[in-house]
């Protein structure tokens, strides 16, 4: 089964290696449950939005059906002080956009939080309650035309301020997530991953 993650450095994992990436943890979780699956095709790259995401997939034009689609994307939206607006519409295409990458089946499709950076190292100097409430307010979009669209939400937001400021969970640049956080988004997003493929095609 192919699986297909879309997003920015998150899903790239800048600062870890390709293994610690989220999606390369949860395709070895799957695996270790007996799921067969691909090691996961990744369309990220650190610093997109919205609209940038949007041009790659126009770029590489990845052909489906995938049994697993990801996506997640807008903290570079928020981070750029871009409107809440244009990201609930762009984000809205590339959910559909997914869902058609997934043979038109929603259910085969997991949207993972934007998380918390206001929480690390790197926004010591920075307003953090501001960030907090915008990511809260991009995240209620986010999860409003997930579960509309019929596809799974999965949280990471809220582990993401767990781990705060502790260099365990953070990489030398004070900002992108561990291979230790990742490790625990992917077992995040384990139960909606095997939902997902153990859903039947329409």
């Amino acid at each position: 089964m192919r699986f297909l993650a879309l997003g920015d450095s998150y899903t790239i994992g800048e600062g870890v290696a390709a293994d610690e990436r989220w999606p390369a943890q949860l395709a070895g979780r799957l695996a270790a449950g007996g799921v067969t699956i691909e090691a996961p095709r990744i369309i990220a790259t650190t610093g997109w939005t919205t609209a940038d995401l949007a041009h790659a997939l126009d770029t590489e034009r990845p052909s489906g059906p995938f049994a697993l689609v990801a996506l997640l994307i807008g903290v570079n939206n928020q981070y750029q002080g871009r409107p809440l607006a244009e990201y609930t519409r762009e984000f809205a295409a590339l959910l559909a956009r997914a869902v058609a990458l997934a043979g038109a089946d929603a259910r085969h499709v997991i949207v993972l939080s934007i998380p918390d950076w206001g929480v690390t190292p790197f926004a010591a100097d920075r307003d953090r309650a501001k960030i907090a409430s915008e990511i809260d307010r991009f995240n209620d979009a986010a999860r409003a035309a997930t579960r509309g669209a019929g596809a799974a939400w999965v949280d990471v937001t809220a582990a993401s301020r767990e781990a705060g400021a502790d260099a365990r969970f953070v990489t030398g640049d004070g900002l992108h997530p561990s291979g230790a956080a990742y490790a625990r988004w992917a077992e995040l997003a384990l139960p909606a991953a095997r939902a997902a493929l153990a859903a039947k095609t329409r």
